[in-house]
Formats: C-alpha cells, structure tokens, sequence
C-alpha cells in the first residue's frame, strides 16, 4: 500500500501504524457481512457518514429486523440488508401454534430423560425467554422485507451445533446454560427460510458451525428440492471454517456458493490462508463480522490484504476508471468482480447425467 497525501484518504490500522487507504478505492471494498445493529450506541448518521465502504448488514432476531430496515433506509447508497433469523434465536420460534411459552420451550430444550439438575436452570432461563413466535409470522414478516428492499439478502441464517443458550444473551460477561437448539429444530428453521429466498429469488448468507456434514447435506437437499430455481440464487459460507480439502469439493460440486472470511473469526484458524489459496477468485469474498460500525471498514480491509498477500495480487493505491486488462488488476477490482457475480446470481447448472433411456442408447 502506498501512502498518500490525499486529505480525503481514509486511515486503517496496520500493525499499529496508520496507513492512508484511498478513499475511491475504498468506495469498491463490500463488507459482505456485519452487525453494526447489535451496537446501536456507535450507529449514528455521523458514523455512516464516515465510513467509506459499502456493508451487508445483517439481521438475526427479531429485534434486528426493524433496526436493519431503518439503516438500509436511512443509507441506500451504503447499505445492502440482510433479513433472516440466525440459528442461536432459532428455539424462539414456534413451528406449530403454542399452547403456552413453558410448553414450547420444554419440548425444545429438555431432552427425554430429563436431567433433574436441568430443571432449576430450565426454570431460569425461561424466565429471561421471549414469548416464541410463529413460523409464519417470521416468513410474512421476511416475505414483506426482502419485497420492500429490491436488493437486500437472507441473513443470517445458518446451523450451528456449538451454541449454548446463555441466560441473557445480552449480558457481559454471559451466563451459558447446558441446552442447545436441537439440529432438527434449527433446519426446521432455516429450510423455511430458504424457501422465501428461493422464491423471491435473494441470495443467502449463511452461518455454519461444527456443522459442516449437516451444511453440505442442506445444500444437496436444497439442489433436490429447488433443481435449476437453487441456482438462480448465490449463498454465501461467511467466516467460513470449512476445511481446505472441504472447500474445494464444494466449490467443484456447488457452483452457487461462496466463501467470505473475516479476521474476526478465521484469523483464530490456522488454515485460513490456505483456504483463500484453494478458492476460486470468483467465489472469494471479505467481511469484517463485526458489530461497531467504527470498526467495520478497518477489519474488512485488513482481510482485503490478506487476501492480496496469499493470492498474490496487487492492492490498488488509485482507482483508474474504465476498462483495464485483467491481469492488471489489483485485490480490489477482483473482490468487487466476485461480489457482482454473487449478487447477480443465475448460476448455470451443472451437466445432467443423460441416461441410456433418454440418450437412446442400447446397452
């Protein structure tokens, strides 16, 4: 990165040094995935303001909904919206109508035979519990948000099979209990949810862990059941954790799906650069995952260099306008090229398999 004088520069943090980014390079870099409604203390019209990039924010609970659909309205040009419920707030929705809160969360989260030492914790946790809501709630209310927004997405949702329900979700330091969302309850969930992408043709941004089996096993059931109208659509793994040798049989076998990473959560993985050296220039993608908007460019271009350092490209310290040779391209054009293919779906599918009957062969 080369440093300029540029008073409309904006600054990132590179081992504790600032280093000037030009701001109409930054104007190309996408945050395909963060959470900056989960901080609403540091979301202000001066925040927005000053951020160079675009971002994806996205919803998980429904606290989230009306908070993502305010900041994509307030900031069009600045905002792509995710809508969706995420995995850990999947046990407060309800697949059939409740006969009472207790009730539906029992027969989610004690298993048969009960541990009796779960009991007194049960008892805890559900005072903290919302009232749960119908999944047909959550598909009119998501049906009517991703129809208000043209370009908005669904997410984040997911399967995770890590997560314990804390007490209070929203407290510092949290209190973690015992119960996890069962996986059926959480596919329930989230295939419900993919249908309404399905239909209203939106891609997907989707949360796996230690889930990679139940993951890929979705996606195949996705290709059954949707055929050519899965691959109008893209979905991407964001921090995705698969491994390497994973990633590259799903990209050969999934031409819709993506992979976004984050040094929030894939810096922790040692195999992170050899994910990004295995992928696909047109699937690769960077977010930040963070939930302080002040920090949201600054995370996901410190991924944009890493991403620049493994593949071996060039990061832009200009913008040049028009059309320029592809291999003159630097980390910033190649991620932006890849986030269009992304949004503008329409994958062809693959080959289908012509049997002896229809290709009129004789055996």
């Amino acid at each position: 990165m080369t440093v300029t004088d540029d008073p409309d520069a904006a600054t990132t943090r590179d081992g504790g040094e600032l280093v000037a980014a030009c701001e109409a390079v930054l104007h190309h870099v996408v945050d395909v995935h963060c959470h900056p409604t989960d901080s609403p203390a540091t979301l202000s019209p001066d925040s927005m303001h000053r951020l160079p990039i675009t971002i994806c924010p996205m919803a998980s609970r429904k606290s989230d909904q009306p908070r993502i659909r305010a900041l994509a309205q307030a900031h069009p040009d600045k905002v792509i919206p995710g809508f969706g419920y995420h995995p850990w707030f999947s046990h407060q929705i309800a697949t059939e109508t409740v006969i009472s809160k207790q009730d539906h969360y029992r027969s989610i989260l004690l298993k048969t035979p009960i541990n009796p030492d779960h009991e007194s914790i049960f008892a805890e946790l559900l005072e903290s519990l919302p009232e749960p809501i119908l999944l047909s709630d959550v598909l009119t209310e998501l049906k009517q948000n991703l129809a208000d927004f043209p370009n908005a997405m669904l997410g984040e949702v997911g399967i995770d099979r890590s997560f314990r329900i804390p007490v209070d979700f929203d407290a510092s330091p949290r209190k973690l209990t015992p119960f996890t969302v069962p996986l059926e309850h959480q596919l329930s969930i989230v295939e419900a949810q993919l249908q309404v992408a399905v239909d209203l043709g939106r891609n997907v941004s989707f949360h796996s862990v230690k889930a990679q089996k139940a993951t890929l096993d979705l996606m195949d059931r996705m290709v059954d059941k949707h055929g050519d109208r899965w691959y109008r659509i893209s979905a991407d793994m964001h921090s995705c954790g698969f491994s390497p040798q994973t990633w590259t049989d799903v990209q050969r076998k999934h031409c819709n799906i993506f992979l976004s990473l984050s040094t929030t959560i894939n810096e922790k993985s040692p195999n992170h650069r050899e994910l990004i050296a295995v992928c696909s220039p047109n699937r690769l993608l960077v977010e930040s995952d963070f939930n302080d908007i002040g920090g949201c460019a600054e995370r996901t271009w410190e991924m944009v260099k890493i991403v620049a350092d493994v593949k071996g490209w060039a990061i832009e310290d200009e913008w040049v306008q028009g059309v320029i040779p592809e291999e003159s391209w630097g980390v910033v054009r190649r991620l932006e090229r890849s986030f269009q293919l992304f949004r503008q779906g329409q994958h062809t599918p693959p080959a289908k398999k012509r049997s002896a009957a229809t290709s009129g062969e004789i055996s």
